[in-house]
């Protein structure tokens, strides 16, 4: 059970002190009743909660497929840059974090949530999430290059990077599959063969697949049936 101030608050119905003060004014009903005593306590997947004529419907968590653009930094706060959260401020939503990061210069797919078990868990090293990328390079990749790539390279690490995936698209593009989210790991992967990325855009998360739809900066809510498809890999 939720306070009805504490309720309003995670449906954006206010801050703290403005949804108080609705419920003193008589704004809000429940069950058709209305109340004046913020701390009363309400079932909130269970009771109607209305306030001002419309009906406040209860979300623990959000789940949104945001196309990060260039030059956004994927983190809640930054001084100097503006953030992904930064984006989504519409949502009323201001708990939101990356699921996972995208350099500054990256593009594509970033998924946005408030669900930190379902992050942590498609985050895991053992789930092996695919993470697909759509690159762009400054000279063609000969076959022994492309071979390396898949097999694993020596970016710094302690080990050699996971097997990969290459799919060359034209002579400097390619698709490139990975499944460990190291620190700038496709830049380093193709200076490891003594290439350097040009462009860089994530094109899908496991199931999750790019809205091609989304400019650059928008921002939609995932379907039922991605969401779903994304716990079943964090559960997997």
């Amino acid at each position: 059970m939720l306070r009805l101030d504490k309720f309003l608050c995670e449906v954006n119905a206010g801050s703290r002190s403005q949804v108080k003060a609705y419920i003193k004014k008589g704004m809000v009903t429940v069950n058709g009743t209305v109340i004046t005593k913020p701390e009363t306590k309400i079932e909130e997947e269970k009771d109607e909660v209305i306030f001002q004529g419309s009906p406040c419907v209860y979300r623990k968590y959000v789940y949104y497929m945001l196309n990060k653009p260039r030059g956004v930094v994927s983190a809640t706060q930054d001084n100097v840059n503006e953030t992904v959260t930064g984006l989504l401020k519409q949502t009323g939503y201001h708990d939101l974090f990356p699921v996972g990061r995208l350099d500054k210069d990256t593009e594509g797919l970033l998924l946005m949530t408030n669900d930190g078990a379902l992050a942590h868990s498609l985050l895991s090293p053992k789930k092996n999430v695919t993470k697909v990328y759509y690159v762009e390079i400054e000279r063609p990749l000969t076959k022994e290059e492309i071979l390396l790539l898949e097999q694993g390279v020596d970016i710094g690490e302690e080990k050699l990077t996971l097997p990969a995936s290459v799919e060359l698209l034209t002579e400097k593009s390619l698709y490139l599959t990975i499944t460990e989210g190291k620190f700038h790991q496709v830049k380093r992967m193709l200076q490891a063969v003594s290439n350097k990325v040009t462009f860089l855009k994530r094109t899908a998360m496991g199931s999750l697949r790019l809205d091609e739809s989304l400019q650059a900066g928008e921002y939609r809510e995932l379907t039922a049936e991605e969401l779903e498809d994304l716990r079943g890999l964090g559960d997997a």
